[in-house]
């Protein structure tokens, strides 16, 4: 125990040589120095390992240099524990012989170990928050797969958490921040006056999914329904397959289909703004508290089944808005737009000022004063300013170069909670299918009753939140 409690310190504490990463997610590799010792690596449990959860597990487990991967878990057994274990080479490595982690179901195994000191969450967002939470209560530091929270009252939790635990570093995979060639340089190229003074931004954020009815199926051997559900309502398991231009699709309430269904997320608005909405807002600089827009109208938006108050009236398919065209006002007459579509294309954002307007997705940057920016118009130092201090380097790395080093992550919690206010709200916007106006300094919805009530949810019983 002694060794242990030694080791914590250090890492919460000390400060080591900077430690380079190579491509996680599509970030650019950095020149790599030695790898730290085994007492000064970052120990790291990974909860949820389905989908994005293994990509996440695995991203981590290529760092072998600054973290070992010492336990997995997952509600499915088949799903997520079985299919993440397949990979031979995930686990605690030490000369030549790899350690597989330990696999558990209920993630308070986890959080009870006192030699994991990080906790990498990739559930189904509807358990982020409480997750997240108990992790720092807990005494880890987090790594959180976006969006971090389900509600607007989750914003105000995870906020109140946090600040009772501030040596403890907090990240959220919103991974496009480290994009220094793409997402940051049209951040700097916003902020430095290369469009003039804007007059547009449109966050594209593609179209939701619908389905066909889906019906009631037995739940496989595998899962454990009621624990995937948790805080949310309890309802029956859906799940079939279809076939779609030759294939077949998958249609389900679970696994990686959970965005698709308001009881578990917000849809796109949520999924995909928690990335493009968050840079738009970086690019305006409007990531302090007290900042962000006044109304956000839901009028033109399309559902794939009927609503009543904001809530589907069927319960056998896919509800999460399909088409929008949402403008997001801000009290100096500014307005942004959320579409699931434009002319540019699905995904990225579309800056417009008095000078040219560029678009940026996760492929490139295209416009003419992109292409008339001369080479290496943005210093090194620049870049490193806008990526709060620190090298600029995969997100994991981030997270990890923070623990050690301390100070904020690229995406840290702050800046995290101001865009999900957003998405939060358009969500809401959306489900009543008119404007909803905000005050950004109370974080709260105003002059609209019905519209507050989504603020929040009612948890299941055993599954409250407790900060």
């Amino acid at each position: 125990m002694k060794n242990r409690i030694s080791r914590r310190t250090f890492l919460r504490n000390s400060t080591v040589a900077a430690v380079a990463a190579p491509p996680i997610f599509f970030n650019r590799p950095r020149p790599v120095a030695a790898a730290l010792s085994p007492s000064e690596r970052v120990t790291m449990g990974c909860i949820g390992v389905g989908y994005m959860g293994k990509l996440n597990t695995f991203g981590f487990n290529q760092m072998r240099d600054v973290c070992d991967i010492a336990a997995i878990c997952d509600v499915d057994s088949k799903y997520g524990l079985e299919s993440t274990l397949a990979n031979k080479e995930l686990g605690t490595k030490r000369d030549d012989t790899i350690t597989p982690p330990d696999a558990y179901k209920e993630y308070q195994r986890i959080l009870d170990r006192k030699d994991i000191d990080a906790v990498c969450i990739s559930t189904v967002d509807h358990w982020h928050t409480k997750i997240a939470i108990e992790a720092l209560q807990a005494g880890k530091h987090v790594f959180c797969e976006k969006p971090l929270t389900l509600t607007l009252e989750e914003n105000q939790l995870i906020r109140k958490a946090c600040k009772k635990y501030p040596n403890l570093v907090f990240g959220v995979d919103t991974w496009q921040r480290s994009r220094k060639d793409l997402f940051m340089t049209a951040v700097l190229m916003v902020q430095h006056g290369f469009l003039g003074k804007l007059t547009n931004i449109v966050c594209n954020l593609g179209p939701g999914l619908t389905s066909e009815p889906v019906p009631e199926a037995p739940v496989p051997d595998s899962l454990d329904w009621n624990l995937w559900q948790g805080p949310v309502p309890t309802t029956a398991y859906r799940h079939n397959f279809i076939e779609s231009h030759g294939k077949q699709v998958e249609q389900t309430r679970a696994h990686d289909k959970f965005r698709w269904w308001y009881e578990y997320s917000g849809g796109k608005f949520t999924d995909w703004g928690a990335h493009n909405i968050d840079i738009a807002l970086w690019a305006l600089g409007l990531q302090t508290r007290g900042t962000g827009p006044v109304s956000i109208d839901g009028t033109h938006t399309t559902h794939p089944v009927p609503f009543k108050d904001g809530y589907p009236t069927v319960n056998d398919r896919y509800n999460t808005c399909v088409d929008f065209d949402i403008p997001v006002a801000f009290d100096d007459g500014f307005v942004m737009h959320v579409v699931s579509s434009s002319s540019d294309g699905n995904g990225g954002i579309l800056f417009e000022g008095e000078k040219g307007k560029i678009h940026v997705n996760r492929m490139r940057i295209k416009g003419k004063p992109y292409e008339e920016l001369p080479p290496n118009t943005f210093k090194e130092e620049e870049y490193i300013k806008l990526y709060g201090g620190k090298p600029v380097e995969g997100h994991k790395y981030n997270f990890t170069r923070c623990i050690r080093q301390g100070g904020l992550p690229a995406s840290d919690v702050e800046t995290h909670l101001l865009t999900m206010n957003v998405c939060h709200v358009c969500a809401i916007a959306a489900r009543l299918g008119r404007k909803v106006q905000w005050d950004p300094k109370t974080e709260s919805i105003v002059g609209d009753e019905q519209a507050a009530t989504f603020a929040t949810r009612e948890r299941r019983k055993e599954f409250e939140i407790h900060v």
